[in-house]
């Protein structure tokens, strides 16, 4: 005991001018312990007195969110049952507008997949045409071709006056025949005058017709060719320019008639070695048939004009169909007319149904404030709703009682 006393009575702490013992020191602990514990008894006291009041608040408030909510719940039940009205009238005006709409399409489609076949048969029967005429050219070069490989034998024909005949005329019928349709030409048909030329090609829109000419004198042609000596060929070319001469002389006289023929006629030559001859060595004669209105033509230049014709015939027919095709095309104006009109009427329906979806909208939020509002409304200790004095809007309010009175609201109606 002695010793414990004597360690409590050992000084630990000075201060200042005191000198404090360690007895003196722990008593000074304990009673700081023992004020420590009375504060932390007091602390949960105080907390678990606030605890209990915040319950209690709680619940009243829980009590009063709970009145509310089923408040909302009804209003928002009521929106629903209101905005599934709407969209089921919504729903069957879009059904009715699909539906017309599905209905003008089909028609729109059906009218223009007839139009485009009747133009896809007419495009195919013009390409039928073409390839037509295209045969009839392939086989007029084949005949050239051929015709180029009898030149050898083109003497022993022309030492025949009536094989020489025969041959100019069919070499001149063979080629209008295979450029020329049926009817566009006549072989030694008789004029008013009563002379007879070999061919007759009708011209088209009433114009006089075009004559040609096949008998080519070829007498003093071949009298050249076997004429020996200078003297003997000066006289055979006189002679073959004094027959050529009066040749293209008959054929203006009787071939040149104002009014049924045209103003120019052919002088077929059937062999393009002689026409060369007759262009290098007598341009005496090829000016005098110029002024004569007398062409002299080979079988080259005959079928190129032959050909020159039939693109005449062609575009005189192609002007006949001109009013069809005319028709045909104010037929599809206006159909395209009436297919803008009601594209223009859909446009409006569209516009009708946009508009009509925006006061929807308009509607819906509108519905969706007023629910803020109510959800919104604050309640003083007396039941009676406590004025919200931010809100200085000029809206009309109108007071709404439960039948008990026990509760009253304000409803604030805004445009």
């Amino acid at each position: 005991m002695n010793e414990v006393s004597d360690i409590l009575s050992l000084p630990v702490i000075q201060i200042g001018s005191s000198l404090l013992t360690l007895g003196q020191v722990l008593f000074v602990a304990g009673l700081a312990f023992v004020a420590l514990l009375l504060l932390l008894c007091a602390g949960l006291w105080r907390s678990a007195r606030a605890r209990a009041e915040a319950a209690a608040q709680a619940a009243e408030h829980a009590r009063d969110m709970e009145s509310r909510m089923a408040g909302i719940l009804q209003a928002q039940a009521e929106m629903q049952g209101r905005l599934g009205t709407v969209a089921e009238v919504f729903g069957a005006r879009q059904a009715e507008l699909t539906q017309s709409l599905s209905q003008r399409l089909d028609a729109m489609t059906g009218r223009l997949g007839q139009t485009m076949a009747e133009q896809t048969r007419s495009t195919h029967e013009n390409l039928a045409k073409l390839q037509e005429r295209l045969a009839v050219i392939d086989t007029a070069q084949n005949n050239i071709q051929s015709l180029a490989g009898q030149v050898v034998q083109l003497q022993a024909i022309l030492s025949n006056k009536q094989t020489r005949g025969a041959f100019g005329q069919s070499r001149m019928e063979a080629i209008v025949a295979d450029g020329l349709p049926t009817g566009a030409y006549q072989f030694q048909p008789t004029l008013s005058n009563g002379s007879r030329p070999d061919c007759l090609v009708k011209m088209p829109n009433g114009s006089p017709s075009l004559v040609i000419d096949a008998k080519f004198p070829l007498e003093a042609w071949n009298a050249i060719r076997a004429a020996e000596g200078a003297d003997m060929q000066r006289q055979a070319m006189q002679a073959f320019r004094r027959d050529v001469e009066v040749h293209i002389r008959d054929i203006a006289e009787k071939y040149l008639l104002r009014g049924e023929t045209q103003d120019t006629a052919f002088m077929f030559v059937p062999s393009e070695s002689i026409f060369a001859e007759i262009h290098e060595n007598f341009e005496a004669l090829v000016q005098r048939a110029h002024r004569a209105r007398v062409v002299i033509v080979s079988p080259s230049l005959l079928m190129l004009s032959i050909q020159v014709i039939q693109s005449i015939l062609k575009d005189a027919r192609m002007r006949e169909q001109a009013h069809l095709i005319q028709g045909e095309v104010l037929r599809l104006m206006e159909d395209v007319s009436r297919l803008d009109e009601r594209v223009r009427k859909l446009q409006t329906h569209f516009g009708q149904a946009a508009r009509d979806i925006d006061e929807i909208l308009v509607s819906s939020n509108k519905l969706t404030k007023r629910g803020q509002k109510i959800e919104a409304l604050e309640f003083g200790a007396d039941g009676q709703q406590l004025p919200d004095e931010s809100d200085s809007s000029p809206a009309r309010s109108r007071s709404v009682e439960s039948p008990n009175g026990s509760l009253r609201l304000r409803v604030v109606d805004e445009n």
